[in-house]
């Protein structure tokens, strides 16, 4: 059987996506307790989302394009994207690093629990040490993550985190103007 380089690369991709979703998973949490969600998108799904940001740019930008519509074009020149998301709750340590006394108050104003992002970045440095490891060009994207939010993939509220992959000759997500 003869393997072409285009489906080996989709392969590793893949295979490195399905692994950066382990180290996520696998990655140390305040507590132990386990908020980490992890999605990969590729083909349809994958531009159903590099649509969505490109929607979203428009609408926040009065019709004019930002970042968010070039972070499309690397969506678009993407294999795959791993979603790593973090579910909004409080850990029950009432530090009152969110700016609230209590994490009862934290939650009644819907505020964001301190450490839901140091689990999230953890989480995430976890995965893309996983892909630079494999020899997968990724990058960390807050846009793309922002707008997966809108796309409603779980239940719950949870912010999320992109990290599009590819395996191509260039990395795409350099020299972006």
């Amino acid at each position: 059987m003869i393997y072409t380089s285009d489906k080996m690369e989709e392969a590793a991709v893949l295979d490195a996506a399905q692994l950066m979703c382990a180290s996520a998973r696998t990655a140390p949490k305040t507590r132990g307790i386990d908020n980490v969600k992890t999605l990969v998108l590729t083909g349809d799904d994958l531009l159903a989302l590099a649509d969505k940001m490109e929607e979203i740019d428009l609408r926040i930008n009065s019709g004019s394009r930002s970042f968010l519509s070039r972070d499309a074009g690397n969506l678009r020149a993407s294999k795959a994207v791993v979603l790593v998301g973090i579910e909004k709750k409080t850990y029950g340590l009432n530090c009152a690093y969110c700016g609230f006394k209590t994490c009862g108050e934290c939650t009644e104003n819907k505020g964001t629990c301190f450490f839901c992002g140091t689990d999230l970045g953890i989480a995430v440095s976890s995965a893309v040490g996983t892909a630079a490891n494999l020899r997968i060009d990724c990058r960390v994207m807050f846009s793309v993550g922002r707008c997966a939010g809108e796309m409603e993939y779980l239940d719950g509220d949870i912010i999320w985190i992109g990290i599009p992959l590819s395996a191509s000759g260039k990395n795409p997500y350099f020299d972006r103007k």
